[in-house]
């Protein structure tokens, strides 16, 4: 009898390490990565074996689904607050680390132009403006930093079009919806129409720094931690570092 509880035992065990390491490393990005993550999940499995699921959304939409025990191992967020809060509230299993600075682009589908974008918003004749809500998209409180340097804010208020994160942004650019508007240079590298796009970086010195942060959560203890070292490491990788900056990302 007690040989065939040990059985049951070892086999329980066994069953329960199988099902734990089927289980895919499940990665929480930020929206403005929705392009470049593709890119690194196939290099990240290629090189490792090890499966990937990603949960796009906003920063801080994400950050508050953590707090509320969502099961996410990783955190890739668009600035280094979000995982710094998180880390410091009992949610982190490493330090937060920054792997990557963002860049700040204005763009259009529907305009002929937007080298003169400055002009255009004084002037209230560009039409919708789409930029991600500042409070929970770090490109969104870049945009609302940088119109706010140019005496703009108040001007494109009236025509403000308000993304919950920089994908939905996104859409407002691609299908017109919003005339002009702020994201990420990522997009431009993906957008099947990109040579239809019309874009011009902002000047990073009118903006806070884009400083991307990644972060191990403490869910991933229950089962995922290597494999969570294992990608932070990648990440952080000569590898990675090509390919976030073929999708114009800067490094730090």
């Amino acid at each position: 009898m007690k040989r065939i509880c040990c059985i049951l035992i070892l086999l329980v065990g066994s069953l329960h390490a199988a099902m734990t390491k089927a289980q895919p490393l499940r990665l929480a990005v930020a929206a403005n990565a929705q392009f470049v993550i593709k890119a690194l999940q196939a290099d990240f499995k290629n090189r490792t074996g090890i499966e990937t699921e990603v949960i796009l959304g906003s920063s801080g939409n994400l950050a508050n689904q953590i707090k509320n025990g969502a099961p996410f191992d990783v955190f890739l967020s668009a600035d280094m607050d979000f995982p710094n809060n998180l880390d410091k509230a009992g949610f982190g299993a490493a330090r937060p680390i920054e792997y990557a600075l963002g860049s700040l682009i204005v763009c259009s589908r529907t305009l002929p132009s937007v080298k003169n974008w400055r002009e255009l918003l004084a002037d209230g004749k560009s039409g919708k403006v789409a930029i991600a809500n500042p409070l929970l998209a770090p490109y969104g409180k870049a945009a609302e930093e940088a119109l706010r340097h140019y005496k703009l804010w108040d001007a494109v208020k009236p025509t403000l079009v308000m993304g919950g994160s920089i994908s939905q942004v996104n859409t407002y650019l691609t299908t017109g919806v919003a005339a002009i508007g702020f994201t990420t240079e990522a997009l431009i590298y993906e957008y099947p129409g990109k040579n239809k796009l019309q874009w011009e970086r902002v000047d990073e010195k009118v903006y806070g720094k884009i400083r991307q942060g990644m972060l191990i959560l403490s869910h991933a203890k229950s089962g995922n931690y290597e494999r969570a070292l294992k990608f932070c490491s990648y990440v952080s990788s000569p590898a990675a570092k090509k390919i976030l900056k073929q999708f114009g990302y800067r490094l730090s």
